[in-house]
Parts: structure tokens; sequence; C-alpha cells
């Protein structure tokens, strides 16, 4: 039995926590530098936890081991299982030629690529977030953006910027649910209190989208639409966590926000506004397109016009559009009472061999158990709307196949990097090195309400999922909270919150862009395009916590 140990070093939370940080820290610097392709940067970052966990924390190494092991098997199963599946769904509409058809479709609703930015990445990513969660929506949205003309790059950071604001009610809210859990609040609360942070983030992200794509000038002539769209998104997700169904916040804001911003486009004016600037190269007055534009060796704003006139059969059309929308259908009727019990019997949870862990408290660890969900996976989902999606496009069996095939060799490396990262995230969760850092943060009573978001960052960048995040540091967040006389629904909202955050920067999630926008080996390019704004939103949601904590705005709090 290893008993986890959080002060380690000479009994300092300060040194411990310095000392944790230390596999984290050397992924994504070796990321950040680009010097390492990113499967060996997160075999390093193992190599440094596995390390630490044997010869500071004490920990057996047949039980490091092991855990890194369970790591790497969630690592496949379920997140690569879903990505494969995903793009799996792609290769088919590229092999079958429904590819171009949909880029077609996407140009005649909106050929102006900064409101594609937000209908396709913020909107119907926040759609694919509230029914599948776990990575499905950078997959999938990023590779629709490439369809419309977006440059692989440019496509990966708008992807993984968007999905942001809908994360905390993922998965049909299991962060919320996951949160009320561990922590022994109610989810109304808690998804309440949520829905007085991320709804002004969602504010801010389609206006952040619209800059990336077009910079200063995107700004300049899109930021009404931008706007409109963030506010109703907002609104929607408030009203929803706060008097609604929980778990259809995500799925309502999206439909919302998407119908006003398609209404948008029908107006004269932003007819006007397009045509004015689909003369000028994208930042073209030296905005953040600029440079994106140089990273993307020169693409413009006008890809899709480019294209000769084409003019699509409508069953064709509606073709193209099978895939998404039977991704859609599987996911809602899996969502349905009597298919989700049905579902659930392809459940199978079991104690990880060779894993024997407390916490210092002496309580099992829930990372030591693992959850075969083969039948309701969002990857086995996927599988069925891929199946679903060749009978629709005409793709033939052995064509299918021979796509799925291919598609396996071409992520092999992509693959390996999301085992590495899993296997990095389950050691430090195991041997306490995450708790460690979760601690010397908690007992910064002083600052512990700007800290807080931050301690949900951290969580999410380690694993990947805002989910485990609450998991991990739900209940010390409301311990710290009660210590230091705060509102414990208000920082375990925060650590929520702050998570969303951590997710653009995650490994796990860099990984999975990467690979859907055949971008192999450039994570580290990828994560220096997004840390910025994961960082400068970060900061804004923990002014936000501290004036929600002070009599400045806690007027905000249900």
């Amino acid at each position: 039995m290893y008993e986890q140990v959080l002060n380690p070093v000479g009994g300092s939370g300060l040194w411990s926590s310095v000392v944790a940080a230390l596999p984290l820290l050397a992924v994504f610097v070796l990321l950040g530098s680009g010097r390492l392709r990113a499967h060996w940067t997160a075999l390093a970052g193992l190599a440094v936890a596995l390390v630490l966990a044997v010869w500071v924390y004490g920990m057996p190494a047949g039980q490091a081991v092991s855990a890194a092991l369970e790591g790497a098997a969630f690592g496949l199963f379920p997140i690569m299982w879903i990505v494969v599946n995903a793009l799996w769904i792609y290769r088919m509409t590229v092999d079958s030629g429904h590819f171009d058809v949909l880029r077609r479709s996407f140009g005649r609703v909106s050929d102006d690529q900064r409101l594609q930015a937000v209908v396709i990445a913020f909107c119907f990513g926040a759609l694919l977030e509230a029914l599948a969660g776990f990575g499905t929506p950078v997959a999938v949205t990023s590779v629709m953006l490439i369809a419309v003309g977006f440059t692989p790059l440019r496509a990966a950071v708008v992807a993984l910027v968007a999905n942001t604001a809908p994360v905390a009610y993922g998965a049909i809210a299991t962060p919320v649910i996951t949160l009320s859990n561990v922590t022994g609040y109610s989810v109304r609360d808690l998804g309440a209190t949520i829905g007085r942070q991320t709804p002004v983030l969602a504010v801010l992200v389609p206006l952040v989208l619209v800059f990336i794509v077009d910079g200063r000038r995107g700004l300049r002539e899109t930021w009404q639409p931008a706007l409109l769209g963030g506010l109703v998104f907002g609104i929607a997700q408030f009203a929803c966590a706060s008097y609604g169904p929980v778990e259809l916040t995500d799925i309502v804001a999206a439909l919302a926000s998407a119908a006003v911003l398609v209404g948008w486009t029908r107006l004269p004016h932003a007819r006007r506004t397009r045509e004015a600037s689909a003369d000028e190269p994208p930042g073209a007055d030296g905005g953040g397109g600029a440079t994106e534009a140089e990273a993307d060796a020169g693409a413009t704003l006008t890809t899709v016009r480019a294209t000769p006139p084409v003019t699509d059969a409508p069953a064709e059309v509606v073709r193209a559009y099978a895939p998404y929308a039977a991704i859609i259908a599987v996911f809602s009727v899996a969502q349905i009472p009597a298919a989700k019990e049905l579902l659930a019997k392809g459940v199978h949870a079991f104690a990880w061999p060779g894993l024997y862990v407390v916490n210092a408290a002496g309580k099992p660890v829930s990372f030591s158990t693992y959850n075969f969900n083969w039948l309701p996976a969002g990857g086995t989902l996927l599988l069925l709307a891929g199946v679903i999606s060749a009978v629709v496009l005409g793709v033939r069996p052995g064509p299918a196949v021979r796509a799925y095939g291919a598609n396996l060799r071409q992520l092999a490396p992509a693959i390996a990097t999301v085992a590495c990262v899993l296997g990095l995230a389950y050691v430090m969760n195991l041997s306490g090195q995450t708790a460690t850092i979760g601690h010397a943060l908690a007992s910064a009573t002083v600052i512990l309400a700007v800290l807080s978001p931050v301690l949900g960052w951290i969580g999410t960048a380690i694993t990947g999922s805002d989910t485990s995040s609450n998991a991990l540091f739900g209940t010390l967040q409301v311990t710290a909270a009660k210590g230091a006389g705060l509102s414990p629904t208000l920082l375990a909202a925060a650590n929520s919150s702050g998570g969303v955050l951590g997710k653009m920067v995650s490994p796990q999630n860099l990984a999975i862009v990467a690979a859907a926008a055949h971008l192999h080996g450039q994570e580290g390019r990828i994560f220096r395009r997004v840390v910025g704004y994961s960082a400068g939103m970060l900061v804004f949601l923990c002014l936000l916590v501290w004036l929600q904590s002070t009599a400045a705005l806690s007027w905000m709090l249900p």
C-alpha cells in the first residue's frame, strides 16, 4: 500500500510544489522550444515524473510504472478512440468528394472566414462539446475549418481557442456533476455559480477568434456579429445554468448563438462588409492575422471564394452534411434515458492491477480504478456515426476499411504522444505530485480567490480534462475556502471555470488537434500560438473571481 505524501522535500510545501511541477515545466519548455517532437517531449516529461515519484515521493517503482500504464491505457481508450473515429469520418468525406461540397456550402452561408470561425469552431464546437467532449470538438471543427479554406495551423489555433467557454458544461455537464460528487454541493448551485463566470468568457472568445483570423481589421469590421454571438451564447448559458436543466446548457447556448449569427449573415450591410474586405489580405493593418498569415505561407481570407463557382445538387449538399448530422443524432439519442440505460451495460470498472494507493488522509484514490466503458464511449458512438456516414456517402466497405487503416498509420505519432501525456498525468496524480501543487496554491489564503482559477487551469493542463481537474481539486478548493472565510461554491466553481482555459494548452489536446489538422510534430508551434490567449484570459478570470469574492461583484453570485 502506498500512501501519498504532500510535502516530501524537507517538509516544505513551497519547495515540494516546485519539485512536483518539474514534469509539467519540462513538457511546456520543450514544447515551447520546438526542439523535440511532441511524443519525445511527452516521454521526457513522463520520465521526470517517474523519477520524482520513486526517488522523491517514495512510491514503489512497480506502482509508478503501473500508474503510467493505466494513464497510457486511458489515453488510448477513450481519448484516441474518439480521435481515430472522428478523423475516419473526415477521411471518408474527402475520399468521396463530399469534402469539397461541404466547403462550397459553407461558403454560400458566409464566405467571410472570420464569421465561419465563430459559427463552426465556437457554435458548432460548443454543440459537440455539449454532446461528446473529451477532444471531439477540436478534432471535428479543425477539419471542418480546413474544409472551408482555413490553413491547418490557423484551423488548429482557432479550434483550440474556441473550445473554452463551453467546456465546463461539456459531455452533458459531466464536469459540474463530478464537481458536485466530490464537494457535496448541489449540481444546481455549482452550475449556477459557474454560470456567472464562463458566460463572461463566452463574450470574449468570438472577439479573440476574429482577431486570430484577421487581426485588428477583423475586430474593426466584424466586432458587432462577434460580440452579438458571444453575448447571445453567454446569456443563454447563464439562463440555462441558473434556471433550466444544467445538462442542456451548452446545447441551448450553441443553437441560440448559431441562429443569431446565421441570421446576421443575411443582412445587407453584412454582405457589404465582406465585399469591402475581400480585396485586402488578412491582417493588412499589422494585426494578429498578419503573423498567422506568414506562418501559414500567405493564406488569405478569400480562399473559399477563389474557387471557380460550382453548383452542387441539393442531394449532394445533404449528403455532405450527413456525417455531422449523424454525429449529432447519435450522441443525442445516446442521452435518451432508455438508450443511456442500455449503453450503461457496456461499462466495466475494475481496479487497475498493481496499484494500491491512498491519499494523505488514508482514503483510496479514484484514479486507481479504470473504467472500460466501450459501449457508451464517445469513440464508439463516433464509430457508429461513421458507419452511417459511409452508407450515406456511398463509400463501399472495402474502401472504408482501407481508409480506417490509413488513418491509424497516420495517427501513430499522435497516439504515442497522448499515451505518454496521460501516463505523465496519472503518475503525477497517483504519486501525489499534483496534490502537492494544489495544496501549495490553496495555502495562500490571502490571495486564494485569485489563485483558485489557476489551480483549475493547472489541473486541466495536466490531465486534459476539466472533469479530471474538478475530481482532483474540487474538495481541496472547498476546504481551503472554508479556512479562508470565502464562499466554497465560488472557489469550487472557479476551479472548473479556470480549467476550461487550461484545455487549449494541454499536451493531450495539442496532440489531438495536431493529428486532426495533419500538423504532426508541430505541437510546439501550436502551443506557442495559443499560450498567450490562454494566459491572458486566465488573468481576466482570476480578476473576475477575486472581485466576486468581494463586495464589488458579490451581487453576481446566486
